[in-house]
């Protein structure tokens, strides 16, 4: 087996004395796992945080074998893990990555996805620059795996007009009349995740609670629920941050 992509860190783990396995997103073979010799050394550290581009060379004798990897940096965001709001977002993003993909399968979509909420954080200088892009990538994993929710037309009536809110039961939009009475029940559904706008912050906490709300339930469950604390110390931080 031998592999050589560009591709994303999205895990590192401590392994021996010096080593790392690596988990990074490639566009066309997905989420690629190695062991990089010296991974935990002084040189070698700072070029795999999470979020950080690389070109990644892996190879092992067979398929079931753990590879082994060298890399080259190609873009570092380590200087972002020194700002909180960023540093938490870049942690959440690759963490839900890591656990929610499989390995070896293709994602390009979600590749270019993450690529494209990493390369918000650091264009944005504040949060709301790049909170609209961390919920679109949130509901595009969901997406891609199997859990996309229909925001298109009410549940209810099939309406495609008036549309204020997500149940939380369907995943599906249902209209403000079909929703009269039953209100505190259902998820309220921003208009930018439907129109593809701008949003203020009371917008992107309820994109977030949609979101939220499903990655545990169908993405996030039993072993794979830990990186949820990650999204939580995230969420905090952004209702601090609009207070």
């Amino acid at each position: 087996m031998h592999l050589s992509a560009t591709a994303i860190v999205i895990a590192v783990r401590a392994h021996g004395e010096h080593g790392a396995i690596v988990r990074a997103l490639t566009r066309d073979d997905g989420v690629q796992p190695g062991y990089v010799r010296g991974g935990g050394s002084r040189r070698l550290r700072p070029l795999l945080q999470p979020g950080d581009t690389i070109l990644g060379d892996w190879r092992a004798r067979t398929s079931e074998q753990l590879a082994a990897l060298t890399i080259e940096p190609v873009h570092s965001r380590a200087a972002l893990h020194g700002e909180p709001l960023a540093a938490a977002a870049i942690d959440w993003t690759a963490a839900l990555t890591a656990t929610a993909l499989p390995e070896a399968q293709p994602y390009p979509r979600l590749y270019d996805g993450l690529i494209g909420v990493l390369d918000a954080i650091e264009a944005a200088p504040a949060a709301r620059g790049w909170a609209v892009a961390l919920v679109r990538y949130e509901l595009l994993l969901l997406a891609e795996l199997g859990f996309g929710l229909d925001l298109d037309r009410c549940v209810v009536t099939g309406a495609v007009d008036d549309l204020g809110f997500v149940s939380p039961k369907s995943g599906a939009a249902v209209s403000r009349g079909a929703a009269h009475g039953h209100e505190a029940k259902l998820l309220a559904l921003p208009d930018f995740l439907r129109d593809g706008g701008t949003a203020d912050w009371p917008d992107i906490l309820a994109g977030l609670a949609i979101t939220g709300h499903f990655l545990a339930r169908d993405i996030l469950v039993d072993r794979r629920a830990d990186p949820l604390a990650a999204r939580g110390r995230l969420v905090d931080r952004l209702k601090r941050a609009v207070a």
